[in-house]
């Protein structure tokens, strides 16, 4: 079941206005043309930024995602016909073969069960061709980002045509001990016109990089290389793997 913020169709409206800075999909649409990627996945596309902007690129493109709210904006954006969009996950997918598969932003991490985890590193194997390449990024647990998660630190105003002035902000609800390595939050949204608030509980993942590589490893992966973010320098761990 997909978080509030992307399931609620008045959250997943207000999804691409307030995170109108999209640069970190530059440095993968990057990575599939380094890796002559024509055919790709897009895991957990959420409003479809991503997998429009390699269709603009002439790449045939295949969309997931488990909220339906969140595809339905996907599929009102110009161009969505030039998308394959499935509604769903990676667990169970049609037969294709992709040269690339991608998890951007925080999907790996939104993934927190590890037996759906599991499930959609075997079903994302199933998808790649031979010799294609699952690409995706996870935070580094050492640079501890919850710690910045509060409003003082998160809070935006933007104005959105249709809807007026939106306030935003992020808060930690749960990054102890006993939770670890979960970390839970709270993102709320008010509706400055009307005073209504909406609120999205979700909860994150942090794996260690050596929990991932091992992870792959079972699943039948060959971890090629583990780059850095070069939009956030020593924070993430962008995972190279391939089908062999």
């Amino acid at each position: 079941m997909a978080d509030e913020l992307y399931e609620n169709p008045k959250l997943a409206a207000l999804y691409d206005p307030l995170d109108a800075d999209r640069s970190d999909l530059d440095v993968y649409a990057d990575v599939a043309a380094e890796l002559r990627a024509r055919q790709v996945l897009d895991v957990g596309c959420g409003t479809g930024t991503f997998a429009l902007l390699l269709a603009d690129r002439g790449l045939r493109v295949t969309g997931v995602e488990p909220a339906a709210a969140s595809l339905d904006v996907a599929r009102a954006k110009p161009g969505s016909e030039r998308v394959r969009w499935i509604h769903g996950d990676a667990t169970a997918l049609p037969e294709m073969r992709v040269d690339l598969a991608t998890m951007t932003a925080n999907v790996a991490q939104a993934i927190a069960d590890p037996e759906v985890w599991e499930g959609t590193l075997r079903g994302i194997h199933a998808a790649l061709r031979p010799g294609g390449h699952l690409v995706f990024e996870t935070r580094d647990p050492a640079r501890r980002a919850w710690e910045e998660w509060n409003r003082a630190a998160t809070h935006r105003t933007v104005t959105v045509e249709g809807v007026g002035e939106v306030e935003a902000w992020v808060d930690v609800t749960d990054a102890t001990d006993t939770s670890w390595p979960l970390v839970a939050f709270r993102s709320s949204v008010v509706r400055k016109a009307t005073g209504e608030t909406l609120t999205s509980d979700s909860t994150l993942r942090f794996r260690e990089r050596a929990e991932v590589t091992a992870t792959l490893t079972a699943h039948g992966y060959v971890v090629d290389e583990v780059r850095d973010a070069p939009d956030r320098p020593g924070r993430e761990f962008v995972f190279f793997a391939r089908r062999p």
